[in-house]
């Protein structure tokens, strides 16, 4: 376990946890973000218990995670997306100190992990936040008045062909294979149709 106490490797290991932490609140319920982010806290923490650490530091990598809670739920999500990334890398790169407040891990290290660090959280949490308040790519509202046309006989079961897609239908009365109908209501993935009037005799 000495490697550990490596303050390089004890910052890689960190920013590993703190970075899944981040993640597995994005996404929560999966549990291996959540078990990957506990293992590298646990690791980092024994390297925390043995090296000297800045505690200002420490405090900001705690304080990182409440602007991140508002980047993915609140309006102006950059500025608070971005105040989380600023709090991380100060925080993670001043952890572990030298001569009391000198950052103990490799400039340059710092610099290209922090760096690909901040960039992956940015575009990750941006990415997320869209694909959560998109509206569906297949809402099945839309398809209530559309008109179709019968594949099969249709009254308790059948099948329509509906905006370019085969879809399971029923009627309230029968309708014969090859008609044209309109979408009157869903029945969870089930359409609710009736014959087009403009056949009907």
């Amino acid at each position: 376990m000495d490697f550990l106490l490596d303050p390089n490797i004890a910052y890689l290991i960190l920013l590993g946890g703190i970075v899944l932490g981040l993640l597995a609140i994005i996404t929560p319920g999966t549990g291996l973000l959540e078990l990957g982010a506990f293992f590298c806290v646990v690791l980092a923490g024994y390297a925390i218990y043995n090296l000297s650490v800045n505690w200002w530091a420490l405090i900001l990598l705690a304080l990182s995670v409440v602007p991140f809670l508002f980047a993915v739920r609140k309006p102006k999500r950059e500025i608070y997306l971005g105040l989380s990334i600023f709090l991380l890398v100060i925080g993670s790169v001043f952890l572990f100190a030298v001569d009391g407040w000198k950052p103990a891990v490799n400039p340059l290290l710092a610099i290209v992990a922090s760096g690909m660090t901040a960039a992956f959280l940015w575009v990750v949490v941006q990415k997320s936040v869209q694909a959560a308040t998109a509206r569906p790519s297949h809402d099945l509202e839309s398809l209530i008045g559309r008109l179709g046309e019968a594949r099969t006989a249709i009254h308790d079961d059948g099948s329509v062909y509906v905006n370019g897609e085969l879809w399971s239908a029923k009627s309230e009365s029968s309708i014969p294979a090859g008609s044209h109908i309109r979408v009157v209501r869903r029945e969870g993935f089930i359409l609710v149709v009736e014959k087009e009037k403009t056949e009907q005799v």
